[in-house]
């Protein structure tokens, strides 16, 4: 390769990381004080398990980019193949506020059954198990997840928005839909991981508050409920909502044990169903 492309290559990748090392800085600035004063569990931000989470951190906001350029294209190819022309005419004309709003409502209802999958589909849980494992949830267990876990539900998002044409990678308002919605699902998703005793009143019912999703970390039963990323009323309709009032989850986490370390996290879904015992069977982190 020639020097200059990996030069090019070098610079790319400094950037993103100096990006991702600027929203780290700004989260931290925001909710470290904020789970202080309102935490649900108070417990200590420099753990043991922080350096792993900072990890997980870079490993979210750089490889799942990488990996999903391809797919992406192809969903895009296929949407525009599969829908009517007609259809395709009448979401050109659109305004952006309205594609915006559409395509986050598709991108919503992807996510849901995408998340779901994930739950009940053994091999899927091998990779999302990983978010699970976490014993204690805070804003960054956010980004705690298996690169090809964020590549799967990013794409089961994003793909129904490109099949019905209200994301188009090939125009410039059309490429602005899915940017907007990884946006605002992956800062909202931040906020409602936080260890924050916050609770909204009657606009829980329209989007999703850490007391949502933290019923969802929670060891047993309830974790699978609240699949929703943004929009809770999703899991009203499907049937999957719990968040009971004036209580909090106890302990977060899963059963069994995975790897210690990062690099033993991240091959373990690879492993054979048989050296982890019950393929179907949830597992745990060990903190």
């Amino acid at each position: 390769m020639p020097p200059f492309l990996d030069q090019q290559h070098l610079l790319q990748f400094t950037i993103e990381v100096a990006r991702l090392c600027a929203w780290l800085l700004l989260l931290g600035l925001i909710f470290v004080p904020l789970e202080r004063l309102f935490a649900v569990h108070p417990q200590k931000f420099f753990r043991k398990a922080l350096v792993q989470d900072l990890g997980y951190y870079f490993i979210s906001g750089i490889i799942p980019g990488l990996l999903l350029a391809v797919p992406l294209s192809v969903a895009a190819w296929i949407g525009h193949a599969l829908m009517p022309s007609s259809v395709q005419a009448t979401v050109a004309v659109w305004p952006l506020w309205m594609r915006v709003l559409v395509g986050l409502l598709v991108a919503e209802l992807g996510f849901y059954w995408g998340h779901r999958a994930c739950h009940q589909i053994p091999f899927l849980w091998r990779f999302h198990s990983i978010h699970h494992s976490a014993e204690h949830v805070y804003f960054l267990i956010s980004a705690r997840a298996h690169p090809l876990d964020n590549v799967f539900n990013k794409l089961c998002g994003v793909i129904p928005a490109y099949i019905l044409g209200v994301a188009d990678p090939v125009t410039r308002t059309g490429s602005i839909v899915p940017t907007l919605i990884m946006l605002l699902v992956t800062t909202w998703g931040f906020f409602i991981h936080s260890n924050l005793r916050w609770r909204l009143g009657p606009l829980e019912w329209v989007i999703a508050t850490p007391s949502f999703y933290l019923w969802h970390h929670t060891m047993g039963e309830h974790r699978d409920r609240n699949y929703a990323p943004t929009l809770p009323w999703m899991d009203r309709i499907f049937g999957t909502y719990y968040v009971p009032r004036n209580q909090w989850p106890s302990a977060y986490g899963i059963e069994t044990k995975l790897p210690k370390s990062l690099a033993g996290q991240l091959i373990y879904p690879f492993r054979a169903p048989e050296a982890r015992g019950n393929p179907a069977e949830p597992v745990a982190a060990d903190r």
